[in-house]
């Protein structure tokens, strides 16, 4: 982490991963809690604030888009 904005958008995609990881573990649906897992995981391997986010709406819009 570089600066406070990739911080602040870590911590919020960290929240998101929570909620999507402890809805799927509960529900059994295997989209939102592997969603959830990567949430958690990706914010450590994005070079910057702009991918960071790309990458973090389009991890949020899967379980919308997948439903298995």
């Amino acid at each position: 982490m570089e600066t406070q904005a990739e911080l602040i958008w870590a911590v919020l995609f960290g929240a998101m991963g929570m909620g999507y990881f402890i809805y799927g573990r509960r529900q059994r649906a295997p989209v939102p809690f592997l969603c959830g897992i990567c949430l958690f995981i990706f914010p450590y391997f994005t070079p910057n604030v702009y991918v960071l986010v790309i990458i973090g709406v389009l991890i949020m819009s899967l379980p919308y888009f997948i439903k298995i």
